[in-house]
């Protein structure tokens, strides 16, 4: 399955999701192909740090494509790998389009702030024109990110489990799980590391088991 995480807005938390998405689904035993195709290349950075730090052992694999050109390549790597992860930067690009053109998933997360409220209607107006060129339909899904860790917040990403795919609904949980410590992103990050990671650790993992 190919997995683009993206929006028109920067700041929503999209590479953090791609990159612990890709970690969360190496960790189920997948073959994971991460596509940085974000200008920034934070996601690239992140890689770099984690390869220190896991002395090689990614669990995924990363490149680096941009443009019209996004579309072709991932065409070719499609048959390579279980799912690719696709992050791409927070505006309407040419990088953003391709992938949504060759994409399963559209992961768009929001922060609960009046300016991606803004930008609802320029996602809405991307989304009908790349629908109306795709022969099969995009599945598309947003929420909230970088919010509350209340219930109405994680219940933002509730729509995704009540799809038929057993994967999208595993996705589902492990981003409320994400979601839910939001907090731990930035801990994350400094220590070269992911939130699946973290969550995996048995003070934590002794949390969850009470729930």
């Amino acid at each position: 399955m190919i997995f683009t995480v993206g929006g028109i807005k920067g700041g929503t938390g999209k590479t953090t999701i791609s990159t612990n998405l890709a970690v969360w689904l190496s960790q189920r035993g997948a073959d994971v192909l991460l596509v940085d195709a974000d200008e920034q290349e934070s996601a690239s950075d992140f890689t770099a740090w984690r390869e220190e730090t896991k002395k090689g052992q990614l669990g995924y694999t990363l490149v680096q494509l941009n443009g019209p050109t996004v579309r072709r390549q991932i065409e070719q790597l499609r048959p390579k790998y279980d799912h690719i992860v696709i992050d791409t930067g927070g505006r309407d690009t040419a990088s953003q389009r391709a992938a949504l053109f060759v994409s399963d998933v559209y992961l768009i997360p929001f922060a609960p702030r009046s300016y991606e409220i803004w930008t609802l209607s320029k996602v809405q107006a991307l989304l009908s024109e790349i629908q109306g060129s795709r022969a099969i339909p995009l599945q598309v899904y947003s929420f909230l990110n970088n919010a509350s860790t209340s219930t109405t917040a994680l219940s933002s990403v509730g729509i995704i489990s009540k799809t038929d795919s057993p994967l999208l609904a595993a996705v589902a949980k492990a981003l409320r799980l994400m979601i839910g410590w939001s907090t731990k992103f930035n801990s994350s990050l400094s220590r070269r590391t992911s939130v699946a990671s973290l969550l995996s650790a048995p003070r934590v993992s002794a949390l969850f088991r009470k729930e």
